[in-house]
């Protein structure tokens, strides 16, 4: 007998450590993965009852921890006209509350325009913060390929222990050694030096990805799409942000957020683009956003692209912002000038033989680099 109660006594305890804070609390929440299934039970022969995709509303009414393969599972019932209660991983679902925290993220750009765009490399964790030094600010992961527009980006310390460090980093397929043969090639590889600080973008997502609307994405996974109508003008600077200067609705994006739309973004037409030289420039957390104004002007009767302007050095920061339309416009950026930030605001017009040309409204501070 005591045998008997002392197991029952262990069982219970394991079943209370398996549920979680969401016992007795019911929740809301989102499918984020294309694809997922609602299953009769966690277990691996369980029966499929409904298949969700991304933007699914689930109602969350509990959710335990599976002991043998440590996988989270979610107790949910779907919102149909005849709902269906069952099991789904947690990785495929991300609740309410933590879509309102990401709204709030959104809500501080309300009023800037994309200043980028961009895609990972590799599935990446997407945060609440720029910092990578524990788990807790996961928003959740995007998949590989998953394009963005970039609302800004900060510099922040590197972590300084990397064994307690999520990296955010997906190694490549077949890239893990093993054994003496793993441990010889770290040893003889070259290690490049660690910079001290690390990059961080900040992004909006379209409702195509995730109903979570923005967080941070680790610089390391982002591959810049600048758009093909510009990529062949980089001469010794990275672009770093770009805005068109015609159109109704000038953009950032060119192959980014706007996937279905990719296309016809490709048309050529007149830039600003904001340049980073990636020599002799401090990477810090208070370093310049770019150091250069550059705008390139079209012309549709040659179809080619000239430089209608491009600004001496300077420290600049963002946000990039272009206003008015037709073929008179002005966009603004900040700069440095004796240690304080002020507005520098440019005109953008065509002249009679149908160029454009550039005004600088404000006075240019200079950057103070030793030329």
């Amino acid at each position: 007998m005591k045998f008997i109660k002392s197991a029952s006594t262990l069982l219970l305890l394991c079943i209370a450590c398996a549920c979680s804070t969401l016992a007795g609390k019911e929740e809301t929440g989102a499918v984020i993965a294309r694809r997922a299934q609602v299953r009769s039970s966690t277990a691996v022969v369980a029966a499929d009852l409904k298949e969700v995709v991304r933007g699914d509303e689930l109602d969350i009414m509990d959710s335990v921890t599976v002991p043998d393969t440590g996988e989270r599972w979610l107790h949910v019932r779907t919102r149909d006209a005849e709902p269906i209660e069952g099991w789904i991983e947690a990785r495929n679902v991300i609740s309410h509350e933590m879509i309102e925290r990401s709204r709030g993220l959104a809500q501080e750009d309300g009023d800037i325009p994309p200043q980028a765009s961009g895609q990972l490399r590799a599935s990446t964790n997407i945060r609440f913060s720029p910092d990578r030094n524990g788990n807790d600010n996961i928003l959740m992961k995007l998949e590989s390929g998953s394009r963005f527009d970039i609302m800004g980006w900060k510099r922040v310390p590197r972590p300084k222990s990397l064994e307690t460090t999520e990296s955010d980093d997906v190694p490549k397929a077949g890239s893990a050694g093993q054994g003496a043969g793993r441990r010889r090639g770290e040893k003889s590889e070259q290690k490049e030096p660690e910079e001290p600080d690390e990059l961080w973008y900040k992004v909006r997502l379209p409702s195509s990805i995730s109903p979570a609307p923005a967080g941070w994405v680790f610089g390391k996974q982002v591959e810049l799409t600048v758009p093909s109508d510009i990529i062949f003008y980089r001469t010794g600077r990275e672009f770093v942000a770009w805005q068109r200067l015609d159109g109704d609705e000038p953009t950032a994006q060119q192959g980014g957020a706007k996937d279905k739309d990719a296309a016809k973004e490709t048309r050529p037409g007149s830039w600003v683009i904001l340049e980073k030289s990636s020599t002799n420039n401090p990477t810090g957390p208070d370093s310049p956003d770019f150091d250069r104004v550059y705008v390139l002007g079209y012309d549709k009767d040659r179809q080619e692209h000239y430089t209608a302007y491009r600004s001496p050095d300077l420290n600049g920061f963002l946000p990039l912002r272009v206003e008015g339309k037709g073929d008179t416009r002005t966009f603004t950026v900040r700069a440095q000038s004796e240690g304080q930030l002020k507005e520098v605001k440019f005109k953008a017009y065509t002249n009679e033989r149908g160029l454009l040309k550039i005004e600088s409204l404000s006075e240019l501070p200079k950057s103070g680099k030793p030329r």
